[in-house]
């Protein structure tokens, strides 16, 4: 388990529209454009081997860079590389962060200086949701799903604990950017179940503000 001595203060950043990373939860990755796959291997260099996943932004400004200003670094905790070059990798989520400011050299890829206080429950073994009423979420997911036309493992997900459910289903569910950054910046378990269950329900309400389809 790292700890925030560990933490460097500057890191790799990939922006990449959708892809949510959370705090102790897995995402996958398909690596081919050159410049990201210089960064791979430069991490794989680095005894933190960290990669910063931030959603891209629309915030015009001095000093502003395009991107959103919080963002979660992932360790590469697993890869394979293809018998063309490319890699197949595994972030696993270590720490939200704050970007400082944009390092200016040499790499084809970019990198920040980047903040790690306010985070620190983010490197806690686990995260708690004391007030989660499962079978009215499950109720509610099963809904949703069936709006959208999905279909899911619902073995799994009856098996999964509180906090890989929430955090898997806010990786993977069809939200819009905004959407997605909002669950990534909920300070904790709770209001990010919180925000889930509000984008949910106003899916099910079809997006007009009328009252929850029953």
């Amino acid at each position: 388990m790292m700890k925030p001595a560990d933490l460097p203060e500057v890191i790799p950043i990939f922006p990449l529209p959708g892809a949510l990373l959370l705090p102790r939860a897995r995402l996958p990755l398909h690596l081919f454009e050159p410049r990201y796959l210089a960064m791979f291997e430069d991490c794989l260099k680095t005894p933190h081997r960290l990669i910063g996943m931030i959603q891209p932004g629309d915030m015009p400004g001095p000093g502003d860079h395009g991107l959103h200003k919080i963002g979660c670094a992932g360790r590469v905790t697993q890869f394979s590389e293809t018998e063309d070059g490319r890699y197949m990798i595994t972030l696993t989520g270590i720490s939200r962060y704050r970007i400082a400011d944009e390092i200016e050299g040499f790499t084809p890829y970019r990198r920040c200086r980047v903040d790690w206080a306010g985070f620190e429950p983010d490197l806690a073994p686990s995260d708690r949701d004391p007030g989660f009423r499962r079978e009215a979420f499950m109720d509610l997911l099963s809904r949703y799903f069936d709006t959208q036309g999905l279909s899911t493992d619902w073995e799994t997900l009856q098996d999964a604990d509180d906090e890989l459910l929430i955090n898997s289903l806010s990786m993977l569910l069809n939200f819009t950017l905004d959407e997605k950054q909002a669950l990534l910046e909920a300070p904790s378990l709770t209001t990010r179940r919180e925000t889930l269950v509000t984008l949910m329900e106003y899916a099910l309400r079809g997006g007009d503000g009328q009252e929850l389809l029953q």
